[in-house]
């Protein structure tokens, strides 16, 4: 008599889960990953957005006697975005900040957020960071991009209140 071995159906199976695991995983963590990348993309895109709303929001003010000795008013409003970013995880250092006239024959200019000439003018604040300065991981599909936001305001007379 020949003893014939039995075959179970899981030691069948045992294999296949091992060959489906090595086909799945590497798609799933990519995919994890890139959205935990796609997540800190949008998460530093805010942070730029409401660095850019809180510098206007400072520019458009009356802000004499807030500025330290021989800043100007279009420094302090950079240094404040700059250092708002900074606060928020993103370099600040990395960033490129520039304040412009918004419209008209001098669009595109720097715009002198001191000036009484741009009295209830239009100006443009603009904030660039490389991706690569916030990105987690170090990938290609991304390199070479600039994360951007932009506001235009008008320069008025609120005064700030201590």
């Amino acid at each position: 008599m020949r003893a014939f071995r039995i075959r179970t159906e899981s030691s069948d199976r045992r294999g296949t889960a091992t060959v489906e695991f090595a086909v799945i995983a590497p798609l799933f963590v990519t995919l994890a990953l890139g959205t935990w990348e796609m997540g800190t993309a949008v998460t530093a895109s805010n942070n730029l957005t409401a660095s850019v709303r809180e510098g206007g929001r400072l520019a458009s003010m009356d802000f004499t006697g807030k500025l330290a000795q021989n800043q100007t008013p279009n420094q302090k409003v950079i240094q404040d975005i700059r250092a708002f970013l900074s606060a928020t995880g993103i370099p600040g250092a990395q960033t490129t900040v520039s304040i412009t006239h918004a419209d008209g024959a001098l669009a595109g200019q720097e715009f002198d957020v001191s000036s009484p000439d741009n009295y209830m003018q239009l100006f443009c604040i603009r904030v660039t960071v490389p991706y690569s300065a916030v990105s987690l991981f170090p990938n290609r599909f991304m390199s070479g991009q600039t994360l951007r936001a932009e506001l235009t305001c008008r320069r008025g007379r609120v005064s700030m209140q201590e």
